[in-house]
């Protein structure tokens, strides 16, 4: 098992596709972690960046890490259209950075997407486009996609009945983690 960085340690959370090349890179803290795994956060402004695209969290958030390595869900406390967002995935887990040496979660994104939504789309799994374009461009093996399409529908019924972690309880105490952690608080700068 990888060893996890001190809580209040930033840590880049790496993203691939099936084929290894490079997707999403989040800039996070490490906050701890749970009976449900473990738990990184971003704070407003901090990068998420994929080859073409540089963005900034428009609010904190906190993403969940769960040792089944089959997807990574974020909860976005301000974000002004998805409350939660999860990420279906392939072996992510904790891996030893090659640029800190220290342990950093890294993981294969698989297309499918969970969603709540604050407006009218409600609960939803998205980029079934994209996943049917992906299953035959990379070749995902049939177990994969059996499991992963079981892992989106079995997601979207746990969020759709609000069961922890997908309840608002389960989140608010790492999103007040987050905040013990945010920049400037801390006489040493981080």
């Amino acid at each position: 098992m990888t060893d996890r960085p001190a809580p209040g340690a930033r840590l880049l959370f790496r993203w691939r596709k099936w084929d290894g090349s490079p997707h999403w890179e989040h800039e996070c803290v490490y906050l701890g972690s749970d009976r449900w795994g473990d738990w990184v956060g971003q704070w407003p402004g901090a990068r998420s960046v994929r080859p073409g695209r540089d963005v900034r969290a428009e609010g904190p958030n906190v993403t969940l890490v769960p040792p089944s390595g089959e997807y990574a869900a974020t909860f976005n406390l301000n974000h002004p259209r998805v409350w939660i967002y999860i990420d279906v995935a392939w072996d992510v887990g904790w891996r030893t950075d090659p640029d800190s040496g220290a342990g950093a979660p890294t993981g294969i994104d698989m297309d499918l997407d969970v969603v709540k939504a604050l407006d009218e789309r409600g609960i939803f799994i998205d980029d079934r486009d994209e996943w049917d374009e992906h299953r035959v461009a990379y070749g995902y093996p049939p177990q994969v996609v059996a499991r992963l399409e079981q892992v989106a529908l079995d997601l979207e019924r746990e969020v759709t009945a609000a069961i922890a972690p997908f309840d608002d309880q389960t989140c608010a105490g790492w999103l007040a983690r987050l905040a013990e952690f945010a920049p400037g608080l801390h006489s040493n700068g981080d």
